[in-house]
């Protein structure tokens, strides 16, 4: 029988212990995004070594046996969308074994993503977007730096994805830590920049600044193609291309897109207790009637925090 101690001593711990490692000190993962992987990996590891022994490696790991530890989540009354969550660090997780050589090739590459039902939320919790965001420059990435700047300003900023694409440097104002964005009918507004947005776009601009000087060419955009294609700047389809694979791959439904972040944006806030009039401002929004409509897509929340707290609802 195999006892919890032999569990923690297995070789394949030491192996999501090192994966782990390499998030919190090379990629500066998030604690939140940390939590998550090592939560999912070592229930994933617990599964494999009381199913099949700790001297399992991890080169002998087949598709079937994540395929069985997944219906041992749905046995256990977990969601698709729980299950799907546990996949997408598999996925990671072995992708990373890989690149250190110690698989040929990925076993989770075999194991389709569990289709989520379409009774989701059309916007995501907070502790969804949160895990996203903290995971838009991981390896599911094609350029990892940029990818976390389009996530950290559609939901951080809540701005449409065509005012996104349309960022140039210029219109960065550090010194009051906000970004002018061009919304419909040419209006200009000034949107926060926030922290977490702050700190995704510095670490990005070397890497921008390099890949051009690279290419011998320049561009006043914010947000460049990989392969500097035209012009360079990203289009709106890139984004959303974007936007849905890295989305996909963390468990989120496959009919999310740019727009959905700012969405996610507006009724989050209103969640948090945001003046609807402000938000209005953030938003851009020309009719206050247009921001109202965020208040339905709290209504499911609200009955939740209702039944939840008020002592007449029992």
């Amino acid at each position: 029988m195999t006892t919890a101690s032999t569990l923690k001593k297995s070789a394949l711990h030491g192996h999501v212990d090192a994966f782990l490692a390499m998030l919190a000190h090379e990629r500066n993962g998030s604690p939140h995004t940390i939590r998550a992987y090592e939560r999912e990996l070592h229930n994933f590891a617990d599964f494999l070594v009381g199913s099949f022994g700790a001297g399992l490696a991890p080169s002998a790991v087949e598709h079937q046996q994540i395929r069985a530890y997944l219906a041992e989540l749905y046995a256990r009354g977990l969601s698709k969308a729980s299950a799907a969550r546990a996949l997408a660090a598999i996925r990671s997780w072995f992708r990373w074994l890989a690149r250190q050589g110690l698989v040929d090739q990925s076993p989770a590459a075999l194991v389709a993503t569990p289709k989520l039902p379409k009774h989701l939320p059309r916007v995501p919790t907070i502790e969804e977007m949160n895990r996203v965001v903290d995971c838009a420059a991981d390896e599911t990435a094609a350029w990892p730096e940029r990818d976390r700047v389009i996530f950290e300003l559609l939901y951080g900023c809540g701005i449409r994805n065509a005012e996104l694409v349309g960022i140039d440097l210029a219109d960065i104002h550090w010194a009051n830590d906000a970004i002018l964005v061009r919304g419909k009918g040419r209006k200009q507004r000034l949107v926060p920049l926030g922290d977490a947005a702050a700190a995704a776009i510095r670490a990005y601009l070397p890497l921008l600044e390099a890949k051009l000087a690279g290419a011998g060419k320049s561009s006043p955009a914010l947000l460049l193609n990989a392969r500097l294609r035209g012009s360079g700047r990203l289009t709106t389809r890139s984004v959303g291309r974007i936007v849905k694979h890295i989305a996909l791959a963390h468990g989120l439904p496959a009919d999310l897109h740019p727009h959905t972040l700012r969405h996610a944006f507006g009724a989050h806030m209103l969640e948090e207790g945001a003046d609807l009039r402000a938000i209005q401002e953030l938003l851009g929004h020309a009719r206050l009637s247009t921001t109202q409509r965020y208040t339905q897509l709290t209504v499911g929340q609200m009955a939740e925090v209702y039944d939840r707290t008020h002592p007449r609802a029992k």
